[in-house]
């Protein structure tokens, strides 16, 4: 738990600074800029997801396993395997995306995007070798190299992507040039990572936990073939996620084109959806992962002992769980898109003006995807990790048909890609409810769902009547939206209470939960 914890913090943190990366950059850049570094982006992502979603995982897993055999040598020998792998991978998606990086363009529908993508591509064999430490040190069960590695790559594409703007812009360059300066810094901030993680692979705590390996065994098992034989359905699956954001920058691109928009006034229209609507909207799911993360282990303890009352309860904890933490932000986002971007991005009116509408339709997507992570989550607990395959390519197949169609609609236009994503995930979250009552042979309580939506309901309508209010009284946007927030987490507390949707479990969970709990069984004893 202390080793998910930190992985937690590691990943929010990352997230809020890249969160933070996008509000300096969109005033060097504007939108055009980042539609180019997004456009670079994306492509970067899917190809670094593929080369090294599931790999690290399986490297982790069969280090552990040695370990526990006290395996010296099978620890050695699955190390140099995986990090063969890991630098092929590295060095041929590196080669891929330099070489082909104007025909990835063309092929995307941004032509000048062409040299971000060659100026983002070093950053991949940078990211694989990376992982192959990373994976390692978790076999260990020592998250730390992984939490550190993380921030500093963060904070080295903070930092050195705006310096390198900073300077592209003061030697006059155009803005595509521009934004190919200020992917460098993702680049950079990745080969940092990796300087790091070389040191931390000979840390004292990983030499005294290889001290403790006296057992060579001369294992004939292949290395090779059992880091893909796990490391596949991982990486299948991440990639369908990442393929969704694919699809979403090609079909916008180019259906945007075909109704009559200049391939310019696209790449602006992608640059601020992108940079707005998308991080705010990535921000809550990555709070709530680490609910499924936290609970999945029980699970999984349950169904070993093939204790069915326990997995019961254990699947109805983490949906519940879920649910109590995405409906409110999920509702919250769909009325408080406009303040909510007001506020991050001040001086942005007309990006703010298009993409408030977009993170409202995004907005109501949070408690799905959300919900998608838990239940992918419970499935490979059983030792169903091909089911989610299956629900994640049904919805990329609705995401490609719904927004091709959507967005080519001269009425609906960029609206097209969030109603996409909307229906995607719904779709996902369908599917893998009828997956998990077929696994597990039991069913929800529709209270689980119904406590949370009431109390949901009423504390983010009301924070939203008291908000509309106060903008009549106040120009202040911090004092109005601030106070709407304040109301709505105290609301949502007591309604949570008063509907019975919280219990003494839930509370031990919180940070503090159990001093909470002692404190409150205290009073009523006195």
């Amino acid at each position: 738990m202390s080793g998910v914890l930190l992985l937690s913090l590691s990943t929010v943190a990352v997230k809020i600074i890249g969160l933070a990366f996008k509000i300096p950059m969109l005033a060097f850049l504007g939108t055009k800029g980042m539609g180019y570094f997004n456009s670079a982006y994306e492509i970067y992502a899917l190809l670094c997801v593929i080369s090294t979603a599931g790999l690290p995982v399986a490297l982790s897993m069969l280090v552990s396993a040695a370990r526990a055999r006290g395996d010296a040598y099978g620890v050695a020998r699955i190390y140099r395997t995986a990090s063969v792998t890991f630098f092929v991978l590295g060095a041929f998606t590196s080669a891929f995306m330099l070489l082909f990086s104007k025909q990835l363009a063309e092929l995307i529908g941004n032509p000048d995007a062409y040299l971000c993508i060659a100026a983002i591509a070093p950053a991949l064999l940078a990211i694989c070798l990376g992982s192959a430490v990373r994976g390692y040190c978790q076999g260990f069960e020592y998250m730390t190299p992984t939490a550190i590695s993380q921030l500093i790559e963060a904070l080295g594409k903070l930092g050195f992507g705006i310096i390198l703007a900073g300077f592209a812009i003061r030697r006059g360059y155009e803005i595509w040039v521009v934004s190919a300066f200020s992917v460098l810094g993702v680049t950079l901030g990745s080969f940092i990572s990796l300087i790091y993680l070389s040191f931390a692979k000979h840390s004292k705590k990983l030499k005294r936990e290889r001290a403790l390996l006296d057992v060579n065994t001369d294992s004939k098992t292949n290395c090779f073939a059992e880091l893909i034989r796990i490391a596949v359905p991982i990486t299948l699956g991440s990639a369908l996620i990442s393929a969704t954001r694919i699809a979403d920058m090609t079909l916008i691109m180019r259906r945007l084109q075909e109704i009559g928009v200049s391939a310019e006034e696209s790449n602006r229209i992608y640059g601020a959806y992108t940079t707005l609507a998308v991080p705010v909207f990535s921000l809550i799911p990555a709070l709530i992962a680490p609910v499924s993360m936290a609970l999945v282990p029980q699970l999984a303890a349950y169904i070993q002992r093939k204790r069915r009352d326990g997995e019961k309860t254990v699947i109805e904890n983490a949906t519940r769980l879920t649910l109590l933490l995405a409906m409110p932000a999920s509702m919250g986002l769909v009325l408080f898109s406009r303040p909510i971007l007001e506020l991050l991005f001040s001086g942005q009116s007309e990006a703010i003006i298009l993409c408030a509408p977009l993170l409202s339709v995004l907005g109501g997507s949070v408690l799905f995807s959300c919900l998608i992570t838990t239940t992918n989550a419970i499935l490979q607990s059983y030792k169903h990790a091909g089911l989610p395959i299956v629900s994640m390519a049904a919805g990329l197949l609705v995401k490609i048909v719904s927004t091709y169609i959507l967005v080519g609609n001269r009425d609906i236009g960029v609206m097209g890609a969030p109603i996409g994503s909307f229906l995607c995930n719904i779709t996902v979250t369908l599917i893998n409810f009828l997956f998990m009552h077929r696994v597990t042979q039991s069913e929800l309580s529709p209270s689980i769902l119904f406590k949370p939506f009431i109390a949901s309901a009423i504390s983010v309508g009301a924070a939203f009547a008291l908000y509309s209010y106060l903008q009549n009284i106040t120009d202040s946007l911090i004092v109005s939206f601030g106070t709407a927030v304040a109301v709505a987490i105290g609301l949502y507390a007591l309604f949570c209470f008063l509907t019975g949707s919280v219990s003494t479990e839930d509370i031990v969970l919180l940070p503090f939960g159990e001093r909470i709990v002692k404190h409150k069984d205290a009073k009523v004893k006195k």
